[in-house]
């Protein structure tokens, strides 16, 4: 966004849309956004505020938004919103702007937002500096952080069918279940042409290096190379793999003999009975192919 460049076609000068889920991080979307709001009007703006009823209806005001041309789409709530956000601005060259208000935040993380502070993060968007990113894609659909096709898969199918308790410790409830039946999954994977048959753990796909808020899965993922990071966690243990889990948090598992370690410009991942989740939420079951897209998304930063 040139801050010399003239009003777009459809929108009033310096025009943008602010799109808030108000139930994220247990209520703080509708608070951060208040707050953002005013700042991002004081500063001059002319601020759509929009709200969806549900997620559905949320697409629709982010792809609308983007069609009618404003300048930027900034989302204030978590991963999830962001997703919803991406696949409107992807390829578009329209900014997305975030105002952080998950549990998670990890693409605000990516950009070194502030995630507790909804007025700084509101400046960041009035200074109008961008940041171009890659993104991943299956199909026609888009994701900023890591595409997880394993345990971790499995573990967030479990919570999401929990209706207590909320928060992390569903999580971990659901980790808990599951290790009690979990067992090695037979993938194949199709690396830029090479295949790899191998029994995991998990597989994860990255974008960028981290996913879960702050697990750095893919350590080392950059979002600007043009690459996708394909990690595979081999057959272990359920003691290690207790074990290991800790060191996810500092990237500290690329050390571990079954970590093993690739990076692609395609890749397809095969395994029976898996649904894969992306930027947290439920992306699709396997077998699926993901492309890395340079330069897909420019971000507000």
């Amino acid at each position: 966004m040139d801050a010399g460049a003239g009003p777009v076609a459809g929108a009033g000068l310096h025009e943008i849309a602010l799109l808030t889920n108000p139930t994220a991080g247990g209520g703080r979307g509708a608070r951060y956004r208040d707050a953002a709001l005013q700042r991002l009007r004081d500063s001059g703006l002319v601020v759509r505020n929009l709200e969806g009823r549900d997620a559905d209806e949320a697409a629709d005001l982010a792809r609308a938004s983007v069609a009618d041309g404003v300048e930027a789409l900034v989302l204030c709530g978590g991963d999830g919103l962001v997703h919803l956000g991406v696949q409107a601005v992807a390829g578009t060259g329209v900014p997305l702007g975030i105002i952080p208000a998950g549990t998670g935040n990890d693409v605000a993380r990516y950009l070194d937002l502030p995630r507790k502070d909804p007025v700084a993060a509101a400046d960041r968007v009035v200074a109008r500096r961008t940041r171009t990113l890659d993104l991943a894609r299956s199909g026609s659909r888009y994701f900023v952080t890591v595409m997880a096709a394993g345990f971790d898969a499995i573990v967030n199918e479990r919570a999401n069918a929990m209706r207590w308790p909320k928060g992390q410790m569903r999580y971990n409830l659901a980790t808990v279940a599951e290790l009690r039946t979990f067992h090695p999954l037979p993938y194949t994977l199709d690396l830029d042409g090479a295949t790899r048959r191998v029994d995991a753990m998990l597989v994860a796909v990255g974008n960028g290096p981290s996913f879960g808020g702050g697990l750095r899965i893919t350590e080392g993922a950059l979002l600007d190379d043009g690459l996708l990071d394909v990690v595979i966690i081999k057959e272990m243990s359920r003691a290690k793999l207790v074990r290991t889990y800790p060191k996810l948090f500092s990237g500290t598992h690329t050390t571990v003999a079954e970590y093993e370690h690739h990076r692609v410009r395609r890749v397809t991942v095969a395994a029976p009975g898996i649904v894969a989740y992306a930027d947290g939420e439920r992306f699709g079951e396997l077998p699926l192919t993901v492309e890395a897209v340079p330069g897909a998304l420019v971000a507000l930063a």
